[in-house]
């Protein structure tokens, strides 16, 4: 199939044209987002191939399908950014990438948690700076802490396994609980008391219209004073300015982002030499304990050549049979 590739960075290029060599479709990789401006650029393709920050409403479904692209294939596990029912109603398929590496993301929340704690980011710059003092650097054991899990497919999966490893005390809240998780001693519990019990949050649920928000003002309330909360999901689970507002009152005690729900226009981008126009997220970059990442809990070497793998197998497959096991079949 010939491939419109939008939203592609140096490191997509060799993960992809290395397992494109046993598929041969013809890859054309463009660097602009896809919205309704440049899915002009999709013209002469049959699949658009795309990533989290692009844009992927109806109006530019429906110019997709005047383009003549069949398939949409979402090089991501995330899917909220595609409007899965217009895309059935313009006859395009959509497919994802369920899993890739769940180690990475899980393992990524693991080093945020550490950072936060222990305040490492701190330290790096003192003693480079010459200041060996340990005021303000004191942070605790995770042995016997309490550790609440958003969200068990997977990811949640690895990340509470390898809070075990700590020895910490695992606590999960899922609509769905992973009957594995459970046998490794995980006790699954409603949410409000998951949030009350732990000392640590981290989120690991998909961003659907009952997720939206999930951290508010309320939910932010109902956490032990103290506690530290851990985003490497997706940005839309967070209420930003509820969490500016318990860091400014000290309820939360620290703050782990790797997803911001207005990330379209900063993350993947060098934005070094401008000014930030977002007022909310250069708020959070006031605060000391609190620390963010572009987007960066997927980028290991395993988890890009599994994203490239069953991207490419999946239009593979559609192109052969018109349909493939990781379609997003919608309601």
């Amino acid at each position: 199939m010939k491939v419109a590739f939008f939203s592609a960075h140096d490191f997509d290029k060799g993960a992809f044209d290395a397992y494109n060599a046993r598929k041969g479709h013809t890859l054309e990789y463009l660097t602009p987002h896809l919205n309704l401006d440049t899915a002009s650029l999709a013209a002469g393709h049959d699949c658009v191939c795309v990533f989290v920050n692009d844009t992927l409403s109806a109006p530019v479904i429906e110019k997709l399908a005047g383009l003549g692209i069949t398939l949409i294939a979402a090089r991501s596990a995330g899917f909220n950014h595609i409007e899965i029912e217009a895309a059935k109603k313009f006859g395009i398929a959509v497919v994802r990438v369920p899993a890739y590496s769940p180690f990475a993301v899980a393992e990524h929340a693991v080093a945020m948690i550490l950072t936060l704690n222990r305040k490492t980011h701190l330290a790096y710059n003192r003693v480079r700076e010459g200041n060996f003092a340990l005021t303000g650097l004191l942070g605790f054991d995770l042995h016997g802490k309490t550790i609440g899990v958003i969200g068990t497919g997977k990811i949640g999966q690895v990340f509470a396994k390898i809070m075990i490893g700590f020895g910490a005390e695992v606590l999960a809240y899922d609509v769905a609980p992973n009957v594995s998780v459970r046998e490794m001693g995980v006790s699954y519990q409603p949410l409000a008391d998951v949030l009350r019990k732990s000392d640590i949050v981290s989120l690991h649920c998909p961003l659907l219209q009952q997720t939206h928000h999930m951290i508010n003002a309320d939910s932010l309330a109902r956490m032990k004073p103290g506690a530290m909360l851990i985003n490497t999901s997706r940005g839309g689970l967070v209420d930003t300015p509820a969490v500016i507002d318990a860091l400014k009152s000290g309820h939360l005690g620290a703050l782990g982002l790797d997803v911001y729900e207005e990330e379209a226009e900063l993350f993947f981008e060098d934005l070094s030499g401008k000014v930030l126009q977002d007022d909310v997220f250069a708020r959070l970059l006031t605060f000391s304990n609190v620390l963010i990442t572009g987007h960066q809990a997927f980028f290991t070497t395993e988890a890009l050549q599994g994203i490239a793998m069953t991207t490419l197998d999946s239009i593979s497959d559609f192109e052969q049979t018109g349909d493939s096991k990781n379609r997003i079949r919608g309601k």
